[in-house]
């Protein structure tokens, strides 16, 4: 029997895939479309998904295929406000396609021993006490332990458990594209410049060999947007929103997208999951959907793995809802309140130019760029101190620096006291690490899989009492 079945092979699953086997667990992911995608629906990586590529030892295969941009105004809703600076050792955006970042995650996974099968579509699941029976589209049967839906927005998975979906339709619907086009650098810049001073969903940026990656308004909502659209509408979009429609030919790849906002009502029933767009969707403003998956596979690959493995303590696996759908929740509302902001409905830009003023505020200003980056994210771990459930930064130590000391996706200790704790009898899952930082003013911290928190002091016994809860039963 599979230990754990992932449907879908993006980002999302393919993240998930390479946690789970960092821990052993047997991986087969199932991805319906039989070659990659070649559309670039997401331009790159934010704040905190690139820590997590820190944190698994992937940032320079990432770094070799991207382009670091300083983290600027317009981050949110196109407000062009200074940045202040953020607690990270990372203060950039990684411009990256999504093509790419699917390859290298997928690679990722199978060096690592996941199985990666394309053309494989899941149409039928079951489960029962002891696990998972999925049917493909060719009659295959499959059997697993687990299984976990990762195929988007119009999942199966979430479809055939039954899992409500509810939250708002697409009002409005954009086009995007990538294709050639016949006009000046000189004539696009200065039109797109006078155009998105009022339509924030217009754009045509260079993406190298002589093609344009292309946004515009679409002129309704399709009744099937996995149809793509035509470049004659394009044409007619372009001309409609500027007057020209920049000679466009020659398109790659065409495609729309729409703002609807949904949140599943549960992201685990049994033995089934879900993760990344087949749990939430939402507008794609301020770049934050992929980033989202690939946060919630970071999440969710330890738990599940423990539960697989039998070292689950009691409630670990339920905890990857209680602390993940909350995130999402935030980022449905943070995106709503973006496409409000964007509106060219004169009340929408009222609000606008008074958010304008707030931002000013750098308590503001910080409070709005640390959602859309992910670094503003608290799990509830308990009382205490101000570190508990948020991620650590990469510290520098006096042998290196912390992320270079979680690639294997273990637990960690950092212990500042010279050695007088102990990790008897969790060694096995957790890494005791006897080092010091001149950034962290703390005794010792005891670091999650994912880098998040959870204990933070000196005291022996209350380090004894913390670790059950994260890592199970010691042994030995």
């Amino acid at each position: 029997m599979i230990d754990v079945i992932i449907a879908g092979g993006g980002p999302t699953g393919a993240m998930l895939a390479g946690e789970l086997r960092l821990h052993g667990v047997r991986v087969l992911v199932l991805e319906k479309d039989a070659e990659p995608a070649a559309y670039v629906r997401s331009l790159g990586l934010h704040v905190r998904s690139i820590e997590v590529m820190d944190q698994r030892g992937l940032l320079e295969r990432f770094l070799a295929h991207g382009r670091q941009y300083p983290v600027r105004g317009g981050y949110f809703a196109a407000i062009d406000k200074p940045v202040p600076e953020l607690d990270t050792a990372h203060g950039y955006i990684l411009g990256i396609p999504q093509p790419v970042t699917d390859r290298l995650l997928a690679e990722h996974a199978t060096e690592l021993g996941a199985e990666i099968r394309r053309g494989c579509e899941v149409v039928g699941a079951s489960q029962d006490e002891d696990g998972v029976s999925v049917e493909l589209a060719d009659g295959t049967r499959l059997r697993s332990r687990f299984l976990v839906g990762c195929d988007g927005g119009r999942s199966t998975v979430r479809k055939l458990l039954g899992i409500g979906f509810p939250g708002q339709p697409a009002q409005t619907e954009t086009l995007l594209g990538e294709m050639e086009v016949t006009e000046t650098q000189e004539t696009i810049t200065a039109v797109v410049t006078e155009i998105r001073q009022t339509e924030k969903r217009f754009g045509l940026g260079p993406v190298g060999e002589g093609r344009y990656r292309v946004v515009v308004p679409a002129e309704g909502v399709a009744e099937d947007r996995s149809v793509p659209p035509t470049l004659e509408e394009f044409k007619r979009q372009l001309r409609a929103c500027s007057g020209t429609d920049f000679g466009v030919h020659s398109p790659r790849w065409l495609s729309r997208f729409g703002d609807a906002t949904r949140l599943a009502e549960h992201y685990r029933v049994g033995r089934v999951l879900l993760a990344g767009d087949a749990a939430h969707v939402h507008p794609p403003l301020g770049g934050q959907g992929l980033n989202l998956g690939i946060q919630d596979a970071f999440n969710l690959g330890w738990k599940l793995a423990a539960e697989v493995t039998g070292r689950a303590p009691e409630g670990l696996l339920d905890s990857y809802e209680g602390e993940r759908r909350p995130v999402a929740a935030a980022v449905l509302d943070n995106t709503r309140v973006q496409s409000l902001l964007i509106s060219t409905d004169p009340t929408a830009q009222a609000v606008r130019r008074l958010m304008a003023e707030l931002m000013d505020f750098e308590g503001v200003s910080r409070h709005l760029i640390e959602k859309v980056t992910a670094l503003d994210i608290r799990y509830d771990v308990g009382e205490g101190h101000e570190l508990l459930g948020r991620r650590l930064r990469d510290v520098k130590l006096k042998q290196g620096r912390l992320y270079e000391l979680m690639h294997g996706g273990r637990g960690l200790l950092l212990d500042q006291t010279g050695g007088r704790l102990s990790l008897a009898g969790w060694a096995d899952r957790v890494d005791h690490v006897v080092d010091g930082s001149e950034e962290l003013d703390v005794p010792a911290v005891l670091l999650r899989p994912d880098g998040h928190v959870a204990w933070v002091g000196e005291d022996q016994e209350e380090l004894l009492d913390r670790l059950p809860r994260w890592f199970g039963a010691a042994t030995g």
